[in-house]
């Protein structure tokens, strides 16, 4: 079925369906116009969340890189920049592929709808104007007819007038001959006109218009067939992305199971882990008996010049740690200003940092090296001496970088043995000593000033004290070099099995050699007569300082 057979006499439908189809084609154009902006706009404001979320320092210079979680919410980031670029390629599709071509298509089947329409109207219009040349010459045929009609009439009359002269009756007799003539020539006429207009109507109706209708039909379905591809595009766009974007889904997915809580811990402690041993337990001073023991060096609160330190809050010299406030730290090439574990990683990564600068340079050296025997081997490639300038600066630098490595090694050495000696220190001591035994008589005279002589010598701070004084007032206080020989003897009051790492058993009443005080922690350092040295509570020992 066809326009032209069908609808033969629908020339003012066909031509508002093929206005209809051009308008649609062009409202679908206006819209993935429209839609492309939308995705525009979409991936412009995801690349600026993106943006405005990703990390501002560099990986190198962030320690929050290091933690998982912050490694997954950046590649979620780098996804969902990745998804915006998506977008833009959608947008750049459909604004080509469909707003460009359909447009230009459009173009093409406005002018091709009014070429045809143009030959229908011409059609119709010779075909108009040959029924009005047919409805002339019928007119012009019945008019003679009637003129021929009357002449015939008046010719007979004359001729049966008795009073009509013969010249009237000869004149009316050629007159109605001459109209008669023109009566029949117009019949031959209008007979001409009608054959001719019916022909021109039988090729109007069975010819002309239906190829002109047929062509607009096979436009129109053109113009059908190309909307629907549109319509495609429309998919075929999101469906091109779907893979890069299941992959950006993917990566999302990934980036969440990659968060490891107990990595992000295990990161934390590398990155502040200060390499300090844990601050003892403050333990109670008696200040209702007077300070009968002598001074030490190694005592913990007292002054190194042997003077007893003046007690009370306002003579206090700080906060034990971690609660005193922080004083401003100068920061040192050596990064002594660090806690020891920070130190050593500090220095570590300086030392990595110059080795391959030093390397680099040694690299660039050996190249200048080549490049000068080249150029002395063929002067026309060079000349050897413009590279001395150059070889003379990598020499320099390359000492220069020798003297930093050396610096820094050293400072690592160090570094390394006090990180060592530190945690020697924490695992030697145990954590908490325990307390005396219940069965110690609280009044006693002979306990009370055991218990006495004991606080004194081991040289306990005051309760304002114990709150003030730092434990960590410089890093080096941690590694000092233990004394070779006795400082002082003590005498256990109490029995103690030295179960735990790093302790010493001894029994009521023996006798032992002082090793090194109580530092605030509740244990001292002793030696037995048969030998074997470790840690005992503090307050199960009567001491004497040499």
């Amino acid at each position: 079925m066809d326009w032209g057979t069908e609808l033969w006499d629908q020339f003012d439908v066909l031509e508002r369906h093929t206005q209809w189809g051009l308008d649609l084609l062009d409202r679908y154009v206006k819209f993935v116009k429209e839609r492309t902006e939308v995705e525009q706009a979409y991936a412009k404001q995801l690349r600026s969340l993106v943006k405005k979320y990703l990390p501002k320092r560099p990986i190198k210079d962030d320690p929050e890189s290091k933690f998982s979680q912050q490694q997954s919410f950046v590649q979620i980031l780098q996804e969902v920049n990745d998804f915006a670029g998506q977008r833009e390629l959608v947008a750049e599709n459909l604004g080509v592929r469909v707003c460009l071509e359909l447009t230009k298509y459009s173009q093409e089947i406005k002018q091709e709808r009014k070429m045809h329409f143009q030959e229908g109207r011409r059609a119709q219009q010779q075909l108009e104007n040959g029924f009005k040349q047919l409805e002339h010459s019928k007119r012009k045929f019945e008019r003679d007819c009637r003129e021929a009609e009357k002449a015939a009439q008046t010719a007979e009359r004359l001729d049966q007038d008795i009073n009509a002269t013969k010249a009237d009756v000869e004149k009316a007799k050629q007159q109605a001959h001459l109209r008669s003539h023109m009566a029949e020539e117009s019949k031959n006429e209008y007979a001409a006109q009608l054959q001719r207009f019916n022909r021109d109507q039988a090729h109007f109706y069975f010819s002309q218009m239906p190829q002109i209708f047929d062509k607009l039909q096979d436009m129109d379905e053109r113009r059908a067939a190309r909307l629907g591809a549109g319509y495609g595009l429309l998919s075929a766009a999101e469906l091109q992305v779907v893979p890069i974007i299941a992959k950006c889904l993917e990566g999302m997915k990934v980036a969440a199971d990659a968060v490891d809580p107990k990595n992000d811990s295990q990161v934390l402690i590398e990155l502040h882990k200060s390499g300090f041993a844990r601050p003892g337990d403050v333990e109670f001073e008696d200040f209702s008996q007077p300070m009968n023991r002598a001074p030490s060096d190694s005592s913990l609160g007292t002054p190194s010049d042997g003077r007893p330190e003046l007690r009370g809050s306002g003579r206090s010299r700080a906060m034990r740690w971690p609660f005193g406030k922080k004083n401003k730290t100068v920061v040192t090439e050596d990064f002594s200003h660090l806690p020891p574990e920070q130190q050593r990683k500090r220095l570590q990564q300086q030392l990595e940092e110059r080795s391959r600068e030093l390397q680099k340079e040694v690299d660039q050296r050996e190249a200048l090296k080549k490049m000068k025997d080249v150029y002395e081997k063929t002067p026309q490639m060079g000349d050897p001496a413009s590279l001395e300038p150059r070889i003379t600066e990598t020499l320099s630098n390359i000492e220069r970088l020798k003297l930093e490595v050396q610096k820094y090694e050293a400072w690592l050495a160090e570094a390394e043995s006090r990180v060592l000696s530190n945690k020697g220190d924490s695992l030697g001591r145990p954590a908490r000593p325990p307390d005396p035994p219940a069965s110690a008589p609280p009044d006693g005279s002979s306990d009370s000033s055991t218990s006495q002589d004991n606080k004194e010598s081991s040289g306990e701070p005051g309760p304002e004290e114990g709150q003030d004084a730092p434990i960590y007032t410089e890093f080096e206080e941690d590694f000092e070099e233990e004394p070779a020989s006795p400082i002082g003897h003590c005498v256990a009051i109490y029995h103690f099995e030295g179960s735990s790492e790093g302790t010493i058993s001894m029994a009521e009443g023996e006798g032992l050699s002082l090793m090194e005080e109580d530092k605030g922690d509740g244990w001292t350092r002793v030696r037995r007569k048969e030998g074997g040295e470790g840690y005992v509570p503090t307050s199960y020992l009567r001491v004497s300082l040499n």
